[in-house]
């Protein structure tokens, strides 16, 4: 699940909402906890990236100390996410900022971890996208960029229960996560030249680039 640009209406990004609270909700603490161990980062500014309804920022503002910028073009994702934000009560850790991947409206250099999970496999342009990422990271910055559920065992119950809702699910699921979007990201990365590894395992699969200092 990601923001797919465009796409969700208000009565679509209710439903996005609603299944980030039921369905994936214990998704986003795994991942949170994932991403802090794996990136050791815990302090700074994390930029959310296709946050939607901001499931992710806040589960990753509740597992450390960053101050967790919720990054969408989506209005209404916004405004539900502004909505949880206060539910969460963790309006002085999160904020949030309306725009496209493709054109971060953020200086260089001004933000320690960049996260997304799902987005990703919505954007037009990968290499621009991933430039722009890469040009609004600190040096020493990172980031934790793809798609997964955590766990296998938390996959599987995503799947049983979003087949249940959506027969067409499994194969959204697939096409995104599997073999030839795979290498289509990571050929965008080895051609642009960064610095990166890739995670790909029951965690999900995943782009970590680190920007020199």
């Amino acid at each position: 699940m990601g923001y797919t640009p465009g796409r969700f209406d208000r009565d679509g990004s209710k439903n996005m909402n609603r299944i980030a609270k039921t369905v994936f909700a214990p998704v986003y603490p795994v991942i949170a906890e994932q991403i802090v161990e794996r990136c050791r980062i815990s302090r700074g500014r994390c930029l959310d990236i296709g946050s939607g309804p901001g499931s992710l920022g806040i589960a990753l503002a509740r597992a450390s100390d960053l101050t967790v910028t919720l990054f969408d073009s989506s209005s209404e994702m916004l405004a539900l996410a502004e909505g949880n934000i206060r539910e969460a009560g963790l309006s002085g850790r999160l904020s949030l900022l309306s725009g496209d991947v493709h054109d971060i409206p953020l200086p260089a250099g001004s933000v320690d971890i960049a996260v997304s999970r799902g987005s990703i496999f919505f954007w037009e342009d990968l290499a621009r996208a991933f430039s722009e990422i890469h040009r609004v990271l600190a040096p020493g910055g990172k980031t934790y960029i793809g798609g997964g559920f955590g766990t296998a065992e938390l996959r599987d119950a995503v799947l049983a229960a979003m087949t249940k809702e959506n027969p067409d699910w499994k194969n959204f699921r697939d096409k995104n996560l599997g073999p030839e979007n795979r290498e289509r990201v990571v050929g965008v990365i080895e051609g642009l030249g960064l610095p990166h590894r890739i995670v790909n395992d029951d965690s999900g699969f995943w782009v970590m680039m680190e920007k020199g200092r």
